[in-house]
């Protein structure tokens, strides 16, 4: 009975190995494809469970998800002006048909990066040669990638990928290029801000010397004014004179002695010299014999 027993349970065993090694599950992110001694026997495109022989079948499974290439150092590459450029760049591809991947690149992922980007490099050298820095860095930077996608792709179906997309992340100058083109840039700023100054300091002294011109003719028509406003009122004074005169030049001539000897002695240490018998002190001497 104990016999019996063993023999089962090495009997279910037996059978558990036979059937792990008979099934297979393909995942819906992967392809397989099922090798009989090195022969390739079927494709299988579609998730699921799967049978196979034992010991004479082997499965491949392989990701059919988007993939990326990212260079890790920047390509230098010559434009038509013969200058270097370096390009930073990534490639997105994915495998669209596995048996044809499997033949041309033995179903290796790292020798199919290294065909594309040698595809793309080429393309690149040859699209870069035939322009200028400024269409590489960008003028025509999406119509070079359009191209390089294009172009890739052709060559990409040979070994059963696709190219999804091919992207320039950055197109510079090289660090000795870029210090050179930085002090021209420098140079070229400090010579516009000079010029700027000039012309600034030109319209400074052009305003200035407006103001001024409008200040003197200012002054000017002021002082005219004043003049004549000056000369109006002489006129009217001389003219208020004259018919005070008019009235009693006797009174008129006493009032404007009065003002003279007010004027005359304003201060103490005033002192006229002058003949007791002048006509200035006419009034003084009148008010001295009246008061007597």
């Amino acid at each position: 009975m104990k016999n019996n027993l063993g023999a089962i349970l090495v009997a279910v065993v037996a059978a558990l190995i036979i059937a792990s090694l008979s099934m297979f599950i393909v995942d819906q992110r992967q392809n397989a494809i099922v090798f009989r001694l090195g022969e390739v026997v079927d494709i299988k495109k579609e998730p699921g469970l799967y049978f196979k022989v034992p010991l004479l079948d082997n499965v491949r499974f392989f990701d059919i998800r988007i993939l990326t290439i990212d260079t890790a150092e920047p390509e230098r590459f010559l434009t038509s002006e013969k200058k270097n450029v370096l390009v930073d760049l990534f490639v997105k591809w994915r495998i669209t048909d596995v048996r044809q991947y499997f033949v041309s690149v033995a179903g290796e992922e790292t020798r199919a990066q290294t065909r594309l980007l040698q595809t793309i490099n080429d393309g690149l050298r040859a699209e870069f040669g035939n322009r200028t820095v400024h269409d590489v860095v960008s003028g025509e930077r999406d119509k070079i990638m359009e191209l390089m996608r294009e172009k890739a792709n052709e060559d990409a179906v040979k070994i059963g990928v696709e190219v999804l997309d091919v992207r320039l992340k950055r197109v510079d100058l090289p660090q000795e290029v870029s210090e050179s083109v930085y002090r021209r840039m420098d140079a070229e700023r400090k010579r516009v801000a000079n010029e700027l100054r000039s012309t600034g300091a030109a319209e400074s002294e052009k305003i200035r010397a407006d103001a001024d011109k409008q200040k003197e003719v200012i002054l000017a028509q002021a002082y005219r004014d004043a003049q004549r406003v000056k000369g109006e009122g002489d006129a009217k004074s001389t003219a208020i004179y004259a018919r005070a005169y008019e009235q009693n030049p006797e009174f008129y001539a006493f009032s404007r002695s009065l003002n003279a000897y007010k004027e005359s002695f304003k201060s103490k240490s005033d002192m006229l010299v002058l003949d007791p018998g002048s006509e200035f002190f006419k009034y003084l001497k009148s008010g001295s014999k009246a008061g007597k």
